[in-house]
């Protein structure tokens, strides 16, 4: 029993060392190679992923009236060679009525948006554009003028998307 375990102590050591040696000489020859050459990295940018956001249609789900909510469509466009994670979107601006409504000066309209990071996660393919549906994202309040019924509203939102 003893020289079992003094052999497989000497064959522990052996290879202990026989790594360090590999080790060593794969480090050595690494500080050591010697070669030319020339090149440059440039980091990559990412494009702007570009968002519209309609609060519209008449479907009752869609509609919005004073008072009430509405389904916000976002429709991102991802102009990149890669797909991108949309993280959050938040508010930007003053909602405005289309241009068949221009009496519709005091819109009453506000978005608030999702909570981050959307849930479920949401993708948008690379070279290509995605419809993205945030239920009940834009709200109108009683101030809104008559002159705004029937209107299609254009939302500014910022869109923060991810690699």
């Amino acid at each position: 029993m003893a020289t079992t375990s003094r052999s497989r102590g000497i064959r522990a050591a052996a290879l202990t060392g026989l790594l360090i040696t590999a080790g060593a000489g794969s480090a050595y020859a690494y500080w050591t190679s010697v070669g030319s050459g020339s090149g440059s990295a440039v980091a990559g940018t990412m494009q702007a992923v570009t968002v519209d956001a309609l609060a519209a249609g008449d479907n009752p789900k869609t509609a919005l009236y004073p008072g009430g909510s509405a389904d916000v469509v976002l429709r991102l466009t991802n102009p990149n060679p890669y797909s991108v994670q949309v993280y959050s979107v938040t508010a930007n601006g003053a909602a405005a009525a289309d241009s068949a409504h221009p009496g519709c000066t005091t819109t009453g309209v506000r978005f608030t948006g999702p909570a981050a990071p959307l849930t479920p996660a949401t993708y948008v393919a690379a070279n290509s554009s995605a419809l993205i549906t945030l239920p009940g994202a834009a709200a109108m309040d009683t101030t809104s003028l008559a002159a705004c019924q029937g209107a299609t509203f254009s939302i500014p939102v910022t869109a923060e998307v991810r690699k």
